[in-house]
C-alpha cells in the first residue's frame, strides 16, 4: 500500500526524532539511537528503521524534492508499518496520560501482548489497509483482550475482539456446540471491522465516537450526541456524557497509539514482529478431527487449536465452517496430505446399535454430534430409524485430554483453579440459578462464574456440573474460618507466626507462594486462613 510521505518527515518519524520544519534540508542524515540495556529485538527494530530512514533520505536527495512514494510492505517490522500510517491526534489529557503511564510501566505486559499478536497482527493490518480504515484500530484487541482469542468476560463477551453473543450473530458469527465464530480470529476480525465501519458511518464519520460505541453500543452514543445537540454543545467524544467505562476505553487506545508513535520517549520496546504473513486459511470442505488435521499439518494438537480457537470441541463443525488457519510454511504439506487422504478417514467412527426410545436427536446429543452428520455418513433420507439398526457415529481419534484447548478442557482447567480450599462438585437442578447456588454455598456469583468459565448471567442446564471452592480451616477442622492479613514485624519468623495463629509453616508458604530461601521482611503482608477462635 503506497502512502505519500515527506522524505525528511518520514525519516524523522522512523528515527523517533521530532522535526521542527519538514521542508528544511540539512547535510546530516537522521540516525537511530537504540537505548542501552534493551533486548536484542529492539536493535533489530531500530536497525530496520535506520535503513528505511537512510533510504528515504537518499531517495529524496536524488529526486530533488521531498515527496517520494513509500511502500509500507517494505518495512521489516510490522509495528513500523502501523506506526507510519497512523493519523489520530492524541491530546495530552489526564486520562490518556494516566493510561499511558500504566502501559509504559508494564513492559512485560506489552511483551506478552506482542507474543499473542504475532500470528494474527499481519492479517489484521492487511484487512485494515484493504478497507482504508485507520491503522490505529489494529491496537484495539490489546484494549479488548490483550490479543487473547480465548478471552472470555463474565458479561459473556468472547474472543480477541470481545463480541457479545447477540452482536456476534448480528455480524454473521455462528455460535453453537461445535463452533464459536467470536473466537475465530479470521471471522471475528472481519466482523469487528464490519461493525466498526458501520459505527463510523452511523456516527457521522467520527472514529472516536465509533470506537466508544464499539464499547458501549451505538444507542448509548447516539443518545449522548442527541442530548448535546439539543443543548447546542459539541458532539465529539470528549464533549459527550458517557459511562465511566467508556470514557476510560478510548483513552486506553489513544495511550497505546501515543506510545507506538514515540516509544523512545517512554523507554518502551515494541517486540519485533516481522512484516510478513504468518498464517493462511485452507478450505477443507468437510468435518475433520483436529488431531488428524494436526498430524497432516505436522503440528501438535495444541498448536492447531491455538490458531483455530473458534472450534470448541475435538473436530470442526459438521455443518461448517470447514476452514482451518495454518502457519504459512505448513500449508503446502497439509494440502498434499489432505488430498492423499480419503474424506472418510478425516474422522474416526464407532458402530452404534439403535436402542428402544432412541431418536436421531437423542443419539446426536448423547454422542456429541448432530443429526445432519449422522444422516450424511449413514446415507439416511430422513429422521426415521429402527430398533437394532446399526449407525456409524463420529468419535475423537485421540484421548479427550489431548485436545487441551477444547472448551471442555478449558472449563475443567478453570474449575481446578479455585482458591485454596475444598472443591465441591454441584449438579445443577431444574430451576437453579447462579444466584441461588451462590447463596446456598456462601460464595459470590462472580466467584462461581470465574471458577466455571461462564458468564454471570449464564442460563444453567439441568445436569450441568459446577465447581464450588470452599475454604477450609487452617487446622483442617470443619469449623468456621476467615482470611486475615498479617503484617510481618521485626524479629518474626514463619515458625513464630505459625505458632501464634495455630497454623503450619507449610500452609503459610502455600497461601503466600513464599520462597523459603528468602527472609521475611518487616512490613511484608501475609494472608492467613485462621480459625475464628484464633481471630
Amino acid at each position: 500500500m503506497l502512502r505519500r510521505l515527506s522524505a525528511l518527515a518520514g525519516a524523522m518519524i522512523l528515527a523517533g526524532c521530532v522535526s521542527t520544519n519538514s521542508t528544511e534540508k540539512t547535510n546530516i542524515p537522521p540516525v537511530v539511537k537504540a537505548p542501552q540495556n534493551k533486548p536484542a529485538d529492539f536493535h533489530k527494530h531500530a536497525a530496520s528503521a535506520e535503513q528505511i530512514a537512510n533510504r528515504l533520505w537518499s531517495a529524496g536527495e536524488a529526486s530533488g524534492n521531498d515527496i517520494i512514494e513509500l511502500d509500507a510492505t517494505e518495512l521489516e517490522d510490522l509495528w513500523q508499518r502501523i506506526q507510519l500510517q497512523m493519523s489520530f491526534n492524541v491530546p495530552q489529557t489526564r486520562p490518556i496520560v494516566e493510561q499511558r503511564n500504566f502501559y509504559s510501566s508494564h513492559q512485560a505486559y506489552l511483551d506478552r501482548v506482542a507474543s499473542r499478536a504475532q500470528p494474527f497482527l499481519f492479517h489484521i493490518v492487511q484487512e485494515l489497509e484493504k478497507r482504508q480504515m485507520p491503522l490505529e484500530l489494529a491496537l484495539l484487541p490489546i484494549v479488548e483482550s490483550a490479543f487473547d482469542p480465548f478471552a472470555y468476560s463474565h458479561a459473556a463477551a468472547s474472543g480477541m475482539w470481545q463480541f457479545m453473543p447477540a452482536t456476534g450473530k448480528r455480524f454473521g458469527l455462528k455460535q453453537n456446540f461445535w463452533y464459536d465464530g467470536r473466537r475465530d480470529v479470521v471471522a471475528s476480525t472481519r466482523a469487528a471491522l464490519d461493525y466498526l465501519q458501520y459505527l463510523h458511518d452511523k456516527l457521522e464519520g467520527d472514529w472516536l465516537n465509533a470506537i466508544a460505541a464499539y464499547n458501549s453500543g451505538e444507542g448509548r452514543i447516539l443518545r449522548a450526541i442527541q442530548r448535546n445537540k439539543q443543548k447546542r454543545l459539541p458532539t465529539d467524544f470528549w464533549s459527550l456524557d458517557l459511562p465511566s467505562e467508556t470514557t476510560a476505553y478510548v483513552p486506553k487506545l489513544l495511550a497505546l497509539v501515543d506510545i507506538l508513535k514515540r516509544p523512545d520517549d517512554f523507554d518502551i520496546v515494541w517486540k519485533f514482529i516481522a512484516n510478513e504473513p504468518k498464517i493462511d486459511v485452507v478450505e477443507v470442505g468437510n468435518q475433520i478431527d483436529l488431531a488428524i488435521a494436526a498430524e497432516m499439518a505436522e503440528l501438535s494438537i495444541a498448536e492447531l487449536q491455538a490458531l483455530n480457537p473458534g472450534f470448541s470441541q475435538w473436530a470442526t463443525d459438521p455443518d461448517g465452517p470447514h476452514h482451518l488457519v495454518l502457519p504459512v510454511h505448513q500449508v503446502e504439506t497439509f494440502r498434499q496430505k489432505l488430498a492423499q487422504t480419503p474424506t472418510k478417514e478425516w474422522l474416526r467412527w464407532k458402530r452404534y446399535t439403535v436402542a428402544k426410545g432412541d431418536t436421531l436427536g437423542k443419539i446426536a446429543q448423547k454422542h456429541d454430534t448432530n443429526i445432519s452428520a449422522i444422516q450424511r455418513i449413514n446415507k439416511l433420507d430422513g429422521n426415521t430409524i429402527r430398533l437394532g439398526q446399526h449407525l456409524l457415529l463420529p468419535v475423537s481419534s485421540a484421548e479427550e485430554a489431548n485436545y487441551s484447548l477444547s472448551q471442555p478442557n478449558r472449563i475443567a482447567k478453570a474449575q481446578q483453579q479455585g482458591n485454596n480450599g475444598t472443591k465441591l462438585e454441584y449438579i445443577v437442578k431444574d430451576g437453579d440459578t447462579l444466584w441461588d447456588i451462590s447463596r446456598e454455598h456462601k460464595v459470590t456469583v462472580a466467584e462461581l462464574a470465574k471458577w466455571n468459565a461462564i458468564a454471570q448471567r449464564s442460563a444453567l442446564k439441568p445436569g450441568q456440573k459446577l465447581a464450588i471452592w470452599q475454604p477450609i480451616t487452617a487446622t483442617g477442622n470443619k469449623g468456621i474460618s476467615r482470611t486475615v492479613t498479617y503484617k510481618v514485624r521485626k524479629g518474626d519468623s514463619l515458625a513464630r507466626i505459625a505458632q501464634r495463629f495455630s497454623v503450619s509453616v507449610s500452609d503459610i508458604v502455600k497461601w503466600n507462594n513464599i520462597n523459603t530461601g528468602n527472609y521475611l521482611q518487616p512490613g511484608q503482608q501475609l494472608k492467613l486462613m485462621v480459625s475464628m477462635t484464633q481471630v
